[in-house]
């Protein structure tokens, strides 16, 4: 079944300074648990949102290549941290401060996703945007949703090594 396609409002929510979303996926993405500060900043059920594929608050502002990089990560077994702007189902928009992290078996195996979002100061988020605008920009030069992923994450991986740095690095520098 087709998702239902979310125009932005421009409205945007803010997370409470001691607040903080959880949320669990399967190996494919699909949530498996959201906590209630997730429920209510996103506007979901938790009906709504188990079993759905974790994307369905991604908001269009935010670059396929960030997605690429977090998934390429943790899917090698690491951790990443990332700025993030999620939709709600209303089409608002909330800025989050992710740590992402597989989760593994006593056979040390990933069996998911564990994030864990917080609020994210206003000065990075601000300086986050400049960065994303340009990746953005590049991906829409790109009709295919996997080539504009590819042209935006290799713009990225450019712009860190032009910084000597890595995402977490760059990431923990705003």
């Amino acid at each position: 079944m087709p998702r239902t396609i979310i125009q932005p409002t421009g409205v945007e929510r803010k997370l409470g300074v001691d607040e903080i979303i959880v949320s669990k996926t399967d190996l494919r993405g699909h949530i498996t648990y959201a906590n209630r500060t997730f429920l209510r900043i996103a506007d979901y059920t938790e009906n709504d949102l188990l079993g759905q594929p974790h994307n369905i608050i991604r908001h269009p502002g935010m670059p396929r290549a960030v997605f690429r990089l977090l998934w390429n990560t943790v899917q090698a077994g690491q951790e990443i941290f990332a700025y993030v702007v999620n939709l709600t189902k209303g089409g608002d928009h909330y800025w989050v401060f992710a740590h992402v992290t597989p989760t593994f078996d006593e056979h040390g195996t990933i069996t998911g996703y564990h994030s864990n979002r917080r609020s994210p100061s206003e000065e990075s988020v601000i300086k986050v945007q400049a960065l994303y605008g340009k990746v953005l920009a590049e991906e829409q030069k790109h009709p295919n949703p996997l080539d504009a992923a590819s042209a935006g994450l290799k713009m990225l991986t450019e712009y860190l090594s032009s910084h000597n740095v890595d995402y977490n690095t760059f990431i923990f520098s705003l």
